[in-house]
This record gives C-alpha cells, structure tokens and sequence, in this order.
C-alpha cells in the first residue's frame, strides 16, 4: 500500500506560466519560448516577441485551439504550442 502526504515544511514548486494559463481577457508580457527554431522565428515575425503584451482573446468550444491579441492581430494557438511560450512573473505592488 502507498500512502502520500503534504509535508507542511516542504514549499509547493510551481512552474512558469504559459500562455495556455491566461484566462479570456486576460493579459500578461511574454518572456520567452521555448520551441524549435523554425517556429519561434515564424511566432516572432506574427508579433510573439519577448517583452510584448499578449492578452487572450477567446477559444473554441473545447478549449482549443485558443485565440491571442498580439501587435494589433489575432492569432489562434494550439494548446501544446500556447504551454510553450512562457510569461513573465508579475510584479506584485504593496497597497
């Protein structure tokens, strides 16, 4: 039998956020992606560039594939591509 607990001193790892993260309406800084050569150059030359604010937009019935406003445009990502590119941590400001 195997049984599994939290360990209350261990702190959760939590991974970078992807586009495939931002919720419609939502809208963040791309940091970087992560994909083979070819595609990048491709998504960049759409407007996907790091440092620029990408907001999603809607997506399909099923979740997929979903759509981003980058650069004035509206670009339709695949899910797997979207987990790819990754966003910058925000900046939480004190009140």
């Amino acid at each position: 039998m195997q049984l599994s607990f939290k360990d209350p001193g261990r702190q959760a790892q939590s991974r970078p956020r992807s586009l495939s993260d931002l919720r419609d309406g939502e809208e963040a800084v791309l940091d970087r992606i992560e994909l083979p050569e070819e595609v990048s150059r491709r998504l960049m030359e759409l407007g996907f560039l790091p440092g620029t604010p990408i907001m999603a937009a809607r997506s399909a019935p099923g979740g997929d594939p979903k759509v981003f406003r980058v650069d004035g445009s509206e670009i339709a990502l695949r899910r797997e591509t979207a987990r790819r590119l990754y966003l910058r941590k925000s900046k939480k400001t004190a009140v």
